[in-house]
């Protein structure tokens, strides 16, 4: 799978916050973990909305068998020449399969970010999201470490920073912290669809995701699906 996330392609935003002169990196560090936590708690309400998936883009990719998933971190950025082509292979299968991505920002955060979008219907969890990823990997060091070639606290320590691409380890983290089989439909040649299943438990829902490979993921719908995608309703106190 892929060796990641967003790529060299993708403009990093330029909004992230830098502390002014006179500001404390305490109170910047305390302000972001209470945004972490209150997307928790968003998302906790907005998982119960949106848990029941009707399955409608795995059925039109049912003929369609499977690769394996081989948990690896990234290794390899492609040149713009085959960046450009493999993003041409995915255009044309999405239109072949009657596919619609949400295009989700390229700024370090886009597996997170696409996750997000299928587990609560807004990209914007991208944060509560990689947290915990990073807990599922630093909680079950034995299932993930043997395909780690570094110190692996360094490396879990590398993941939890927002904007650090995701990768084929943290696929396989989120599959088995959300109970989510996760369905990658790629840009790679030999290799249209790709599964991420849970290691210890029987998968609870589908997450569905586009994979430009090595470059960015977005999220994945049935077109017929695209003119509802919307923002959540703001009902919850916490908008």
């Amino acid at each position: 799978m892929m060796r990641n996330g967003n790529g060299p392609y993708e403009v990093h935003s330029s909004s992230d916050h830098i502390p002014s002169v006179g500001e404390s990196s305490s109170s910047t560090s305390l302000s972001s973990q209470q945004d972490v936590e209150d997307d928790g708690m968003i998302a906790a309400v907005l998982s119960e909305e949106y848990a029941k998936l009707d399955g409608s883009v795995g059925r039109r990719l049912t003929n369609l068998e499977p690769v394996a998933h081989v948990p690896r971190i990234n290794t390899f950025i492609p040149n713009i020449s085959d960046a450009s082509l493999d993003h041409q292979r995915l255009s044309q299968r999405l239109h072949v399969y009657g596919l619609y991505e949400v295009r989700v920002s390229g700024d370090g955060n886009c597996q997170f970010r696409a996750i997000s979008d299928q587990l609560y219907r807004s990209p914007e969890y991208h944060k509560h999201v990689r947290k915990e990823v990073v807990k599922q990997l630093k909680d079950h060091r034995s299932l993930y470490e043997g395909y780690v070639p570094m110190k692996y606290k360094k490396y879990y320590k590398k993941i939890s920073k927002t904007g650090e691409w995701g990768d084929h380890v943290t696929l396989q983290a989120a599959a088995d912290k959300f109970a989510a089989k996760i369905c990658l439909l790629t840009s790679f040649r030999d290799t249209c669809f790709i599964e991420i299943t849970p290691q210890h438990q029987a998968p609870q829902r589908e997450l569905w995701l586009s994979f430009w490979s090595e470059v960015h993921y977005n999220s994945l719908y049935d077109i017929r699906d695209a003119v509802v995608q919307q923002k959540p309703r703001k009902k919850h106190w916490l908008f």
